[in-house]
């Protein structure tokens, strides 16, 4: 981390640096994981996904939400783990992603369940640990450290990138 100054008043600068705040947390295969709770609009139970041909296996489909499609990415297919059968306790979080130029794209993503929201302080979070150049942690925030767990922040624009989702077709 580096400390810069703005107005003569000290900032940190660092990968964890301003990931305090509120996380909507969730589980996926037995881990906790985070998103800032500005990204989340809506957290839905599931519903029926209409299959779209010729997409990634981790993008399920498409919902009609309330008139509105939108696509639908299960995270523990985009993050390599087992697929599992979805549950009661199935969830959609549907969070709005930065698709360039100012407009952001509503993207529904499927976790094993909500956990709850937790209220992060700076001082819980550290940098992700470097596992060296064979592993990408470019979409990790950080590590918050609540209890006795850990709990990953994850950076939801970098892992639902728009451009890697634009041919789709999805209507983006």
């Amino acid at each position: 981390m580096s400390l810069a100054t703005s107005n003569g008043v000290p900032v940190i600068k660092g990968r964890s640096a301003g990931q305090e705040g509120k996380f909507l947390t969730f589980s996926l295969a037995n881990e906790e994981y985070g998103i800032s709770i500005l990204k989340v609009r809506e957290i839905i139970g599931m519903m029926p996904i209409r299959t779209v041909p010729q997409t990634p296996s981790f993008v399920k489909g498409v919902i009609n939400l309330r008139g509105k499609v939108i696509p639908v990415v299960d995270l523990r297919l985009k993050f390599g783990m087992e697929e599992l059968d979805y549950t009661e306790r199935t969830s959609i979080i549907v969070v709005d992603v930065r698709g360039g130029a100012d407009n952001f794209v509503r993207i529904g993503i499927v976790v094993d369940y909500v956990s709850e929201v937790a209220n992060i302080k700076a001082e819980e979070v550290e940098d992700p640990p470097t596992f060296g150049s064979q592993l990408n942690t470019e979409y990790i925030l950080g590590m918050a450290k609540i209890g006795k767990g850990v709990k990953i922040l994850l950076d939801i624009d970098r892992i639902l990138a728009v451009e890697d989702l634009s041919g789709l077709d999805l209507g983006f």
